[in-house]
């Protein structure tokens, strides 16, 4: 164990080297205008089938959006002939648009290097993960293999950032042969700067487009109108206002321990500066703790819009775009649980802390179909920032830990 851990700090080169190869490969799904994820996932197949695994499949879910016709899925197990329940590492190819570019000190698609530091876009969310996780099982099988005492296995799946459809959820619905109750399941995609933060439970997600109808006119006579875009603002006033107030009861399992209600991305309305607007488009993403049902946070948001269309003389069209009532929790004494708080303990030396967080992670599907999976990793919570970067000490960390489990 101590040669592994030895080849595993000695990692610096690799793990920059991944990360520019992973970089480079843009994952970026078609709802965010890519491309899909092939190019990235058969790089990562060709890498990990040079570490002799038992068995390494691909799913391919049907897109006719991509240009390749589908959005690829990847699995691979060492050591399946065992009779112990697997670890599973699951990762994602996806990766989010870089946003402002000036925002940006360097190109999002090239990483930079700054000491323990690397910066471009995907680094963190969430190739940190597959790294750590590639780090550790080449340690050992170039090591020793018969260190591998647990049957190990990698899922790398599309689609986590825009809903899963073409991802583990499609996996989960029509491969039920992959994953066992007994799996120890850890989605590396969320945790905190110090690693000992063990995700068990995550809030319910309601992300909401409206459709706010008024009338265009000229700019210098707005009564001849109904500016669409004023009635928006007016009504994002009162959803974030009188949400808060109604739902307002709090958890202290998760992190914020209160419902989230957050207007986002608004589309363009008119391209000139003197036009009332007769039509605009905004966004509400709203992370609700479990004890609030999704149909109720969704009826008195209809009632507020209500009351501020007949106010104005409008109309809003309100429009889910994802809806995830929250699963059941994983329980803080299962087995997977208690394996990563003792990995964690062993390697950093610290207390791990089951929680919740308001995040969305592909660990909810894995819970809705009652398998116990936890999010773990250790972060800088720069996910979708400009000019995102992870630590090279907390790959390496992680690695470990992820080592660790393999290997007892």
């Amino acid at each position: 164990m101590k040669k592994i851990f030895e080849k595993i700090d000695q990692s610096r080169k690799l793990i920059i080297k991944l990360q520019r190869e992973l970089t480079s490969r843009i994952a970026i799904g078609p709802e965010n205008g890519g491309d899909g994820e092939y190019n990235k996932t058969i790089y990562v197949k060709s890498i990990i089938e040079k570490l002799d695994p038992d068995m390494i499949k691909e799913i391919l879910v049907p897109d006719k959006r991509v240009s390749i016709g589908y959005r690829p899925n990847l699995i691979a197990k060492w050591q399946k002939a065992k009779d112990k329940p697997i670890i599973w590492i699951l990762t994602h190819s996806d990766i989010v648009p870089p946003g402002d570019l000036s925002l940006w000190s360097s190109d999002p698609y090239k990483v930079k290097v700054e000491g323990n530091k690397i910066i471009g876009r995907g680094v963190e969310d969430n190739q940190h993960a597959f790294v750590s996780f590639y780090i550790a099982i080449k340690s050992i099988m170039e090591t020793d293999k018969d260190m591998l005492k647990n049957p190990t296995g990698l899922v790398f799946v599309a689609d986590e950032e825009t809903g899963s459809e073409y991802g583990l959820k499609y996996i989960l619905e029509n491969h039920n042969d992959i994953f066992k109750k007994e799996d120890l399941i850890i989605v590396p995609d969320g945790g905190n700067e110090d690693g000992t933060m063990i995700e068990v439970a995550e809030k319910s997600m309601l992300w909401l487009k409206f459709i706010v109808h008024g009338m265009q006119c000229h700019a210098s006579t707005p009564d001849r109108g109904k500016n669409s875009l004023y009635a928006s603002a007016k009504l994002i006033t009162q959803l974030v206002e009188i949400l808060k107030k109604e739902f307002f009861l709090q958890d202290n399992l998760f992190e914020p321990s209160y419902s989230t209600f957050e207007p986002t991305k608004i589309e363009e309305n008119v391209k000139n500066i003197n036009t009332i607007p007769g039509k605009s488009i905004f966004y509400m993403d709203c992370r609700i703790i479990p004890f609030y049902k999704l149909n109720n946070v969704f009826n008195q948001i209809k009632n507020i819009a209500n009351k501020v269309d007949n106010e104005l003389s409008i109309k809003t069209e309100i429009e889910p775009v994802y809806w995830l009532e929250a699963p059941e929790p994983t329980p803080i004494n299962s087995p997977v649980v208690k394996a990563l708080s003792k990995a964690i303990e062993k390697i950093k030396g610290k207390k791990a802390v089951p929680k919740g967080i308001g995040g969305g992670t592909v660990a909810a599907f894995f819970r809705k179909k009652g398998f116990p999976a936890v999010v773990w990793s250790t972060v800088s919570d720069t996910a979708h920032k400009p000019d995102e970067y992870c630590l090279i000490s907390n790959i390496i960390e992680d690695a470990k830990i992820f080592a660790y489990l393999m290997m007892h």
